[in-house]
């Protein structure tokens, strides 16, 4: 029997990743809340179950007296100085008690409490493998679509997506195949409950990890990424090797690499810029598609203007200010943008003889003084 009961508890550890210390550790408990259950009693009651032979063994703390009335928590002194006779009245020892049944109700409260336990342990085992998966990306299948969002299964546990997580105009239904980003685990009465978005930059970031050798490899690093889910989201990129362009990577042969993650993100698109460690250069590129023709920056504020062509403004601005707002977010600077012909106005006041001519990109300091328009500044966040 106690090898048999062994190999029941080696067969769980195996079967449900629970350690079997935490196994004994239940049956113990159950052991002793089924023997207060059985004989009513709440003293001091210890269960030991032997590690190596599965022998199990439980005592009982009695008091020493003269005259028993409770068997269960009492011993009398003559039989107490069998074991030692250092016993006096009053003294309490401990004795062992293994009954050879416990009774229906007895042996239901031990069944519980070990069940709780399997329960809780498996539950902890849970959190301590999904937690170590936060801010990773996981393939999720959808279960059910209800208000409070999508659950989805994650293998062990369930997730929650929930409708601020989702990607605007993005619908599911049931058995849909879908990469999420953990974004926490928590320890709930229920179990641990995961929540998992399609909306945080986290998951681009991931989904261009697992598309991209060369970022797996390290020889080409994402420096920013800025996203509005569902629309837009910018990726600066730089390579530690001169041999690889960064972009080139990103983009893959025919587009191929990327076209698999703007797929998986509900056709969101997607510029990919390369990274300068340049700040006035980093900026120029994080407009694209713009093109642009002068950058002033200003170090201590952490803010920069920027000119470009007549033509170029409202695509460097972008359709309610989304290419400008994420072009901020990406290099952390406050952008001001003003179009050439403003530019040049402006100058004029600066310059009496011969104003500047905005041909190419380049730096100017006297820059500084010219106003922008409100609307054609945006900050980072």
């Amino acid at each position: 029997m106690n090898a048999e009961f062994m190999q029941a508890l080696n067969d769980l550890e195996k079967e449900r990743g629970i350690n079997k210390e935490i196994l004994i550790d239940a049956v113990e408990n159950a052991l002793i809340s089924a023997y207060r259950r059985n004989y009513g009693t709440s003293n001091n009651v210890r269960a030991v179950v032997d590690r190596d032979s599965g022998e199990i063994h439980l005592y009982a703390s009695k008091s020493v007296v003269e005259e028993v009335e409770n068997p269960h928590t009492e011993i009398l002194q003559a039989n107490a100085r069998k074991i030692n006779m250092l016993y006096e009245v009053g003294d309490v020892l401990e004795e062992e008690v293994m009954p050879k049944n416990f009774g229906r109700i007895a042996a239901q409260t031990a069944k519980q409490v070990v069940v709780q336990r399997i329960r809780e342990a498996e539950r902890g085992v849970i959190y301590d493998e999904y937690v170590e998966k936060e801010n990773e990306v996981l393939t999720a299948i959808v279960q059910r679509v209800e208000k409070s969002g999508a659950y989805v299964e994650l293998g062990k546990t369930d997730g929650l997506l929930t409708p601020n997580e989702t990607i605007p105009g993005e619908f599911f239904e049931s058995n849909d195949r879908i990469k999420v980003y953990v974004l926490e685990v928590r320890k709930t009465n229920k179990g641990p409950q995961v929540l998992v978005s399609r909306t945080h930059p986290g998951l681009v970031k991931r989904l261009f990890e697992l598309e991209v050798p060369e970022i797996q490899s390290g020889v080409v690093q994402i420096r920013s990424i800025a996203r509005e889910a569902g629309f837009r989201t910018k990726v600066a990129v730089s390579s530690s090797d001169p041999q690889v362009d960064p972009v080139g990577a990103c983009v893959g042969q025919r587009g191929i690499r990327v076209e698999r993650i703007v797929a998986e993100l509900h056709n969101e698109k997607i510029d990919i810029i390369e990274w300068d460690a340049d700040s006035a250069v980093y900026i120029a590129k994080s407009l694209s598609p713009a093109k642009v023709l002068m950058v002033y920056i200003n170090e201590e504020e952490k803010a920069a203007k920027v000119i470009v062509p007549d033509n170029q403004l409202s695509l460097a601005i972008g359709k309610e200010g989304q290419n400008a707002r994420l072009a901020a977010k990406l290099t952390g600077w406050k952008i001001d943008i003003k179009n050439q012909t403003q530019a040049e106005a402006a100058m004029e006041n600066i310059y009496e003889d011969e104003p500047p001519e905005f041909d190419e990109f380049d730096e100017l300091e006297d820059f500084e003084d010219v106003e922008l328009e409100e609307e054609a500044v945006v900050e980072s966040e």
